[in-house]
């Protein structure tokens, strides 16, 4: 049996979340399975899930905690190809990359409410840094995306 070509499969529908401190920066996470990585807290859609409701959910399960207020949102879909050895891994090999809605958050509790350990953890480490420096800390393939979110975004970090 031939696999779909890479071209005509479908996006995964997903979350992104950016995360600004009081200073203004934003949260980011070394991942666990791609140590050179830092990226924002992301993440599918569950069926009939509200994307507001996903990102939610996914703040939680990544980074232990939800205490934050919504202060923005992407106008739009933004998304990303993976590279062909991904794509045929990835999620079953049954998509080309995400598209995905994102959310800026104001975080409202302390540092001590974020917790790795969750369920299932994503990251080793994490950290705050500027959100115009995130770009050069994701995996290539993200990046343009990336740059989309900081574009949109970079009128909260005052």
């Amino acid at each position: 049996m031939t696999q779909t070509p890479i071209s005509e499969r479908p996006y995964r529908f997903g979350v992104g979340i950016v995360l600004f401190n009081s200073d203004g920066k934003v949260f980011v996470g070394r991942r666990k399975d791609t140590p050179d990585a830092w990226q924002f807290p992301q993440g599918g859609i569950d069926k009939n899930e509200d994307p507001l409701d996903a990102a939610w959910r996914e703040m939680d399960e990544e980074i232990g905690t939800n205490k934050a207020q919504l202060i923005g949102q992407t106008s739009d879909w933004l998304a990303y190809d993976l590279p062909a050895d991904l794509a045929d891994k990835s999620w079953g090999g049954k998509f080309r990359g995400q598209k995905q809605l994102w959310f800026a958050f104001r975080f409202t509790g302390t540092e001590g409410d974020i917790d790795l350990e969750t369920h299932t953890p994503e990251f080793s480490e994490w950290r705050w840094i500027e959100l115009a420096d995130v770009p050069n800390h994701i995996v290539s393939f993200k990046r343009p995306l990336y740059v989309q979110v900081v574009d949109e975004f970079s009128k909260l970090t005052g």
